[in-house]
């Protein structure tokens, strides 16, 4: 065996099937495959028709942790790691406390079990240049292999804090959400069952004096109590953390009472306490680099940049959602979108076939010249058919009206960011990216067509 690769199977929730007899049904049905795709979902209409292996089994998903490039595996030569797993469908459960003073009750977190229903295939959605998906699993899965091994954290230090930092809408939180569902599945062997912790940070800080420090203090005693469980898995979110370091800035200017400096201090003691907690991940996100705590970031063990997806993610982003709306009868599907591989191989020439997947790459190039988020680029696909497409009832585009309408809809929401920035009267730290201001940067730099490894990736 040259290779080995995870394969996660998604239990139907009626089933009552052991994990072992779903593995002694999904593997004889693999067996017959001869490639495996990293990052390829198997789903119903995948699965034999009428079969036990349906009737039990609602997804069979390739991970892609260990083989990024989403190159095919050869079956004969592929050591298959299974993880079975039910999903969780219920929602979030709200934790809330109540304002000493006035009696107002607020939420402070959200908890979530996991694996959940709603978090399935965020993973795979994710789609980022760099290694950043693959980083994040193989350091937490390190810092639980220290832990179990009892390695002594005064010796070799490690906090089990990850800090994404990066521009609003590229993807940190639901990076931090999909990474907290992925590690309940791959370490549901150690951890039997696992909780999202989501904490809001803005509501950690009351506007009664004296009250944010021990707010603070109350909310991560929730999190101990979740925690004293060592069979649990808790990954601890804590979303736009510079929120925090604004606060003790300020305060240390003398902006913000003396309170605020003790909050950010007591928060800064409990996720030191947390350190001791062998079964807790903590997970943070921030929009403004500059602006992080010195305190916090020194905690953080790794501390990765999140961008604006580059021309070949993006170009992957749009093809995904080009693939969902054919899925779902929104979009005919007569034609089909080529992987980029496929179009280099063919040198970029220009066919009937490869017409819709040129065009599909140069609404790529562009989106991503002009450093438009991942947000903003699975929002194209929605504008496209609302605002430039035919609204009769039951018209299905051909593909490459879809995609002439993908490249108006883009053109349509840089012209709307343009006239967005021209009425701000705000500071120009406020007024976005420099690539945005200009009508003459609106599609970027040229270049070649010819390949997309040399468009500034």
């Amino acid at each position: 065996m040259n290779h080995r690769l995870h394969i996660e199977v998604v239990q139907h929730r009626q089933s009552r099937a052991s994990k072992d007899h779903i593995i002694s049904l999904v593997h004889p049905f693999l067996a017959n495959l001869t490639v495996l795709t990293p990052g390829v979902t198997l789903r119903g209409g995948d699965l034999p028709e009428s079969s036990e292996l349906k009737e039990n089994v609602e997804a069979i998903t390739f991970c892609d942790v260990e083989h990024p490039d989403g190159t095919d595996l050869l079956m004969v030569d592929t050591e298959l790691l299974y993880h079975v797993f039910k999903l969780e469908a219920f929602g979030a459960a709200t934790e809330t406390m109540t304002d000493s003073n006035t009696g107002e009750e607020f939420v402070v977190a959200e908890i979530l079990s996991l694996p959940a229903q709603e978090l399935h295939g965020l993973w795979e959605s994710l789609l980022f240049e760099s290694r950043l998906k693959e980083d994040t699993v193989h350091f937490v899965e390190t810092a639980f292999e220290f832990a179990e091994h009892g390695v002594d954290p005064n010796v070799v230090g490690w906090n089990r804090v990850v800090l994404l930092h990066g521009p609003p809408g590229t993807g940190k939180t639901s990076l931090c959400r999909a990474l907290a569902q992925k590690l309940s599945v791959r370490l549901a062997e150690r951890f039997p069952r696992a909780r999202l912790i989501e904490i809001n940070a803005h509501g950690l800080f009351s506007k009664w004096f004296a009250e944010s420090g021990k707010l603070v203090a109350r909310v991560f005693e929730r999190v101990r109590d979740i925690t004293a469980d060592p069979r649990l898995l808790a990954c601890v979110l804590v979303d736009e953390v510079e929120s925090l370091a604004h606060a003790r800035r300020a305060a240390l200017s003398g902006l913000e009472p003396s309170d605020s400096i003790r909050a950010v201090n007591a928060l800064l003691t409990e996720l030191d306490r947390l350190k001791r907690c062998p079964n807790v991940l903590v997970l943070t996100t921030s929009n403004v680099t500059g602006a992080i705590d010195v305190a916090f970031a020194d905690r953080a063990d790794i501390k990765r940049h999140v961008g604006p997806p580059t021309a070949r993610a993006a170009y992957e982003i749009l093809r995904g959602c080009c693939a969902e709306l054919m899925l779902r009868g929104c979009v005919k599907t007569h034609e089909r979108v080529f992987a980029l591989s496929t179009l280099k191989s063919s040198s970029w020439k220009s066919s009937a076939a490869a017409e819709s997947s040129l065009q599909l790459w140069e609404v790529a190039r562009a989106a991503a010249s002009a450093r438009l988020s991942g947000r903003a680029l699975r929002r194209l696909p929605f504008l496209a058919r609302a605002l430039h497409l035919s609204s009769a009832p039951g018209t299905v585009p051909e593909l490459r009206a879809f995609v002439a309408a993908l490249q108006a809809a883009f053109d349509s929401h840089m012209r709307d960011a343009e006239d967005f920035r021209a009425d701000d009267a705000g500071p120009d730290s406020l007024r976005g990216p420099d690539s945005l201001r200009g009508p003459d940067s609106l599609r970027g730099p040229e270049v070649p067509r010819g390949d997309p490894f040399s468009c500034g990736d």
